[in-house]
């Protein structure tokens, strides 16, 4: 029986409700008046995995479950603004955050708690393999093309800055998928996946001159897509002609990829880095546009994203050829500007972002911090950008670890040196998925 005069809390993520959430919401309920704190998307999205239901869908499941009374937001994996603004007598949870990731939450829940004279009850936490089947099938929905193409567009609306690393390889693309952090009751972990020619032609030990067909780089993007689930976001250097980047285009949006980075240069490529060092031709305002308006048009769906990127600052052309291609590109259709910069003072990004803003409030901004890598997230975004790429470093990390353990095998003779800069197979192995 209901014991109207305690009142409960339990926090909530799933879009999947199965047995075992449905008895302990029922335990929950003889306890008490029962709240449900539903973390909200974007929580959700930086914790678990993208919600494949919105968070009011979610809200009207929960709150359809006998022994529910109502369901409330939570805005962060931290329980502590909800339960000293509703002080509830208990908080229910499962015990699989005795130990492990979450342990800090529950600490945390435990020392609020005792603020007020709360009481954390715990009960034993549901395995069952048919639950485990569930998630897997969400996360095999999620990697499929149609539904992983918008995804990215979904994060931009729903999050103030949207965070990508380079990814080369399967088991790059698996460090980028499940990599997170837990700090101040918040999760962080990237939002997508840069895959860019750069690193895949380091990867195969080629030069980065746009020397990888569509093909080769086709067959990397999809050994990534086939073991994970973020959206990506795909380095198609110049494009090409027109002529071919009009159906390239359209393979990369029936694959499932969310966006591609076009750049305004012509001719053989040249990694924008060397700026002025090496010779480089910037496209015409009226070619690129052209090449980006026939991009869009070629199109089927409104969830891929055609990004211009803009080497004017890179080629020492100045600020206001940068700013008229911008608003040139976007006027030609581009969902997005990138600007880039080779210098380590971020100044001239900045007054890019500064002043592009001022006539344009909207289209998506897009920075890779490879140089000017002292600038924060927060501070790029309060500057009006809306993505960052990380574009090259588990790239640039990976290459110097493994000469450093060949060296040290080459010196010893032997492998024992070596294995305090290796992860053990056993960790490696748990983060290959047996099956996805």
């Amino acid at each position: 029986m209901i014991n109207q005069k305690k009142t409960v809390y339990m926090c909530f993520s799933t879009d999947v409700i199965h047995g075992g959430h449905t008895s302990i919401i029922q335990k929950a309920a003889e306890l008490g008046d029962l709240t449900i704190g539903m973390l909200t998307d974007e929580v959700v999205a930086s914790y678990k995995r993208f919600p494949i239901l919105k968070y009011e869908e979610r809200v009207k499941i929960l709150e359809s479950i006998k022994g529910v009374s109502r369901v409330v937001p939570q805005n962060t994996l931290s329980y502590a603004e909800n339960l000293r603004k509703y002080k509830p007598d208990y908080v229910v949870h499962g015990d699989d955050w005795v130990t492990g990731f979450q342990k800090p939450i529950r600490d945390e829940v435990i020392k609020v708690l005792a603020e007020y004279g709360g009481q954390l009850i715990e009960f034993p936490y549901s395995t069952n393999e048919d639950y485990v089947k569930l998630e897997l099938t969400q996360r095999e929905l999620l990697s499929m093309p149609d539904i992983r193409r918008g995804r990215l567009k979904k994060l931009l609306a729903m999050k103030p800055l949207v965070t990508a690393l380079e990814a080369h390889s399967g088991l790059t693309g698996l460090i980028v998928e499940k990599t997170t952090v837990l700090e101040e009751g918040k999760t962080r972990q990237f939002d997508a996946m840069w895959c860019s020619s750069l690193c895949d032609s380091t990867a195969r030990g080629k030069p980065d001159i746009e020397l990888l067909n569509l093909s080769t780089r086709l067959r990397t993007i999809d050994e990534i897509m086939d073991v994970t689930t973020k959206p990506i976001i795909v380095d198609g250097d110049t494009g090409g002609q027109t002529e071919h980047f009009v159906y390239n285009i359209r393979t990369l949006e029936r694959m499932g990829i969310s966006a591609v980075i076009i750049e305004d240069k012509t001719g053989l490529k040249k990694n924008s880095l060397f700026g002025t060092e090496v010779e480089q031709t910037q496209d015409t305002i009226e070619n690129f546009s052209a090449k980006i308006a026939a991009g869009k048009a070629a199109l089927k769906t409104d969830d891929f994203l055609l990004i211009a990127r803009i080497e004017s600052l890179i080629l020492e052309r100045g600020m206001e050829d940068a700013l008229t291609r911008a608003f040139a590109y976007v006027d030609a259709g581009a969902d997005g500007i990138m600007i880039h910069s080779r210098k380590k003072d971020p100044a001239e990004i900045f007054e890019f972002c500064d002043k592009f803003r001022k006539k344009n409030t909207t289209t998506p901004l897009v920075v890779v911090p490879t140089s000017f890598n002292s600038v924060t997230e927060d501070e790029f975004a309060r500057r009006g950008v809306n993505i960052v790429i990380y574009a090259n470093h588990l790239t640039r990390s990976g290459f110097p670890a493994m000469k450093k353990a060949a060296e040290t095998i080459l010196k010893h003779r032997r492998a024992k040196e070596a294995d305090d800069m290796c992860m053990s197979i056993k960790e490696i192995l748990t983060l290959i998925p047996e099956e996805y």
